[in-house]
């Protein structure tokens, strides 16, 4: 699978969303892990259960009672455009962090209880905690995103950058839909998902001729 990013329009909603406002200072309630500022942590889920994570987690914030402090969960997702074989568009959104889930969320006790033993969460991204003895693995040691990290994330997200996804790889045989070499039969050398073209030898007055193309002039044959 190939993507790419087109030329970005830019969402008014793009904002510092990792600076600390005055309502994020809560007070913990929890023992051990002390702290009254609401950061954003990554936290790891398995695989296409992103938005299963949140719901679930959205409820069980209320259900703990640490609602107060769970206070933001996201799945950052920006537009993506899916060319199908037979040459149709599929709109979709596409995760920016595919396997993550984002929780702004004061840590104590309470919350990290709160997400770890939600279903389908692996375990916070964060530092290994190693034990002072024996070979068994200590625990995760969560750590808070950067600034830089999450405004990275949310921009992102926020330009709405449509991602195109092809279903092609070198060595395939693709058919030209539009363009002047409509109608040509070739064989794809080279995908540059970065540009979103890629290209093909084409046979053109029966000599094989690479052509570079864009994604949306050709389909993949069977």
């Amino acid at each position: 699978m190939t993507e790419t990013e087109t030329t970005p329009s830019v969402d008014s909603k793009i904002v510092d969303l990792s600076q600390i406002q005055p309502d994020d200072q809560r007070q913990s309630s929890g023992q051990g892990v002390k702290t009254n500022i609401a950061r954003w942590y990554a936290i790891q889920v398995a695989s296409s259960c992103e938005k299963k994570v949140k719901a679930t987690l959205e409820q069980r914030a209320i259900t703990l009672g640490v609602s107060d402090r769970i206070i933001e969960i996201e799945i950052p997702q920006t537009p993506a455009v899916k060319l199908k074989k037979d040459g149709t568009r599929q709109t979709t959104e596409e995760k920016v962090f595919p396997g993550y889930v984002l929780v702004r969320m004061v840590l104590d006790e309470d919350t990290m209880m709160a997400v770890r033993s939600t279903p389908n969460v692996i375990n916070f991204v964060g530092a290994e905690d190693r034990r002072a003895t024996g070979k068994s693995r200590g625990h995760i040691k969560p750590r808070p995103l950067s600034r830089q990290e999450v405004n990275r994330i949310f921009k992102r997200a926020a330009e709405k950058k449509t991602v195109v996804k092809l279903d092609v790889e070198e060595g395939d045989q693709i058919v030209v839909t539009s363009g002047p070499f409509k109608d040509f039969q070739g064989e794809v050398i080279e995908v540059s998902g970065e540009r979103n073209k890629l290209k093909a030898l084409l046979s053109i007055f029966g000599r094989e001729t690479p052509v570079e193309l864009e994604f949306s002039q050709i389909t993949k044959q069977n």
